[in-house]
């Protein structure tokens, strides 16, 4: 791979663990149409590809118009309760402290909306480090469509080869693989191990992505010398 010149992280289940407020606003919604309660184990199916698809799979059987007051309903709730029990996962402050160190630009690019991502990294202190949060309304596209990836690589303008991406689902290895960047599943979150097989890599846990090869202090060292020299040689 070439030179990391940009980070893109998913969110949930990535970054935070949000099952058990995403499960809370299942069951209000559930329970407004006589459906039982569901636990989180099966909360953890529905999500990955934004609400609206959560709460169709969550009201089987429901009409276009129940869909779309049980979404408002679900989003309103997910917006009041949005850190009640959601919680970063261990390591994660710490290490976006340390790779903020290395002068990378940092993205998160999730499937829930862009105000609920704002909001819960916010409300987790975790949000300063990244320069942009984009979500499931920031494109006409979702992961695992590439397209995403694609448009934040056209933002930066950074070549695939120089990007990492780092989710826990199908949907974002298949968006990160299909754009052409380099993938590391995360293994602790929502997606089955089935769905990490095609990564480039896998992390046990936040914290072991220093660990990874382009994020070693030896490696972004190494890339700040030849920066440096570069410009010294145009400055003579």
């Amino acid at each position: 791979m070439g030179t990391v010149r940009l980070l893109i992280f998913d969110l949930d289940g990535t970054l935070i663990d949000s099952l058990p407020d995403l499960t809370d606003a299942t069951n209000l919604i559930r329970g407004r149409y006589g459906l039982p309660e569901i636990g989180i184990p099966d909360v953890r199916k529905l999500v990955g590809k934004g609400a609206r698809n959560l709460v169709e799979r969550a009201l089987p059987g429901a009409t276009a118009a129940e869909v779309d007051e049980a979404l408002g309903v679900f989003l309103d709730y997910n917006l009041a309760h949005i850190a009640d029990k959601t919680r970063a996962y261990p390591g994660v402050p710490e290490t976006l402290k340390e790779l903020g160190t290395f002068g990378l630009p940092m993205v998160v690019l999730s499937n829930k909306n862009v105000a609920l991502c704002k909001e819960v990294l916010v409300r987790l202190g975790i949000g300063e480090p990244f320069t942009e949060v984009f979500g499931a309304d920031s494109f006409p596209y979702r992961k695992p469509s590439p397209e995403p990836v694609l448009a934040v690589l056209k933002e930066y303008a950074i070549e695939p080869v120089q990007c990492v991406m780092v989710g826990d689902s199908i949907n974002d290895i298949a968006a990160g693989g299909g754009a052409g960047v380099v993938t590391v599943g995360c293994s602790y979150g929502y997606g089955d191990a089935s769905e990490l097989a095609g990564a480039h890599y896998q992390v046990p846990d936040f914290p072991s992505l220093l660990h990874l090869p382009f994020f070693t202090k030896k490696a972004m060292s190494n890339e700040k010398r030849l920066k440096l020299f570069s410009k010294l040689s145009k400055q003579n």
